[in-house]
């Protein structure tokens, strides 16, 4: 037990830096799914060329970096908590660990639609999807205040900020559709 409380902040570094890469990879990976699905409006042959390099792209980000990164993340994470027990009595984490909860399902759900781009039977719109990578950036505004500010965020300050956040962004991307149909 001494070797994991003893490296608390080695556990700490290496969940920080898993973290950034696991929310990098799933950036970018929603990134390329909008990419892929405009690509569907090209002509047949640049299409075809274009989703065959989106798969390879996808697939080589999903395995061998973001799934790993998410991976390692929840298990420095993990090590945290039984390195330091007490985390686990503070309200704030209980919150963090739901937001990483959700952030489990939504890397799944990403998962899904990337094989369903790949099969060609994925239904999701470029617009969907640009909203859809605007909820990852909510989950780390959420996870990386609460982790910050712990009990000093107050509730209402708290949802105020994070719904404030998400329609600022929501009226960043009408406002970026409205840029660049002009």
């Amino acid at each position: 037990m001494n070797f994991l409380i003893d490296n608390y902040n080695i556990w700490k570094a290496l969940h920080i830096i898993f973290v950034v890469s696991w929310f990098a990879g799933l950036f970018y990976m929603v990134r390329l799914f909008i990419y892929h699905t405009e690509a569907n409006a090209r002509p047949d042959d640049e299409k075809r060329v274009l989703q065959q390099q989106f798969n390879v792209m996808q697939n080589r980000l999903w395995y061998i970096i973001t799934t790993p990164a998410m991976i390692l993340t929840v298990v420095f994470g993990t090590l945290m908590l039984f390195a330091n027990p007490g985390l686990l009595k503070m309200p704030w984490m209980h919150i963090k660990l739901t937001f990483v909860v959700i952030l489990l399902v939504y890397h799944f759900i990403c998962q899904g639609i990337m094989n369903r781009l790949k099969d060609g039977s994925s239904k999701w719109t470029s617009g969907h999807l640009r909203m859809w990578n605007e909820l990852a950036t909510l989950i780390l505004v959420a996870i990386v205040f609460l982790v910050i500010l712990k009990t000093s965020l107050g509730w209402i300050g708290g949802v105020i900020g994070f719904f404030g956040v998400g329609i600022a962004l929501m009226l960043g991307i009408r406002l970026y559709k409205k840029l660049r149909k002009n």
